[in-house]
């Protein structure tokens, strides 16, 4: 697959289509199994508020994975991100309801690089708060 978005179509600005991502404790505890990450804090309600967290949190590299979701869709190639690093800045905290917790990704091209190369900002928020910092991947373009 190549990405399907010409350098050339996209200038510093450009605004990537905005999505939302529900996190419910189902989500979670599939996760856990798909990573082996099981710390107590992601599932343990009683556990999260000992260590002084809210209520369980959703696992930071979900967060981070959920959020690189906005780029690989509007670039149509999960390969063309050549570059993604994340800051954790404030958990997405998960209710033990129907709901749980929604994650808010928007994005805007920042920077044209050389080789078709463009940097992407990402915004990611959970619940008024930014749950992402210095949220930015590489991406090549066609």
């Amino acid at each position: 697959m190549t990405a399907s978005i010409a350098y050339g179509a996209v200038e510093v600005g450009t605004e990537l289509p905005a999505q939302s991502f529900p996190v419910t404790r189902a989500t979670l505890v599939q996760y856990a199994g798909a990573s082996g990450d099981f710390n107590p804090i992601h599932w343990n309600e009683k556990f999260a508020r000992e260590v002084g967290l809210p209520d369980v949190i959703a696992h930071g590299m979900f967060t981070m994975a959920e959020a690189i979701r906005v780029v690989t869709d509007w670039t149509g190639d999960p390969a063309a991100v050549v570059e993604y690093g994340v800051r954790f800045t404030k958990p997405v905290v998960v209710p033990n309801d129907d709901t749980g917790a929604l994650v808010e990704v928007s994005g805007k091209v920042a920077a044209k690089l050389e080789d078709n190369l463009v940097r992407v900002d990402l915004t990611a928020m959970s619940d008024g708060k930014k749950v992402l910092g210095m949220s930015r991947a590489v991406v090549r373009l066609a």
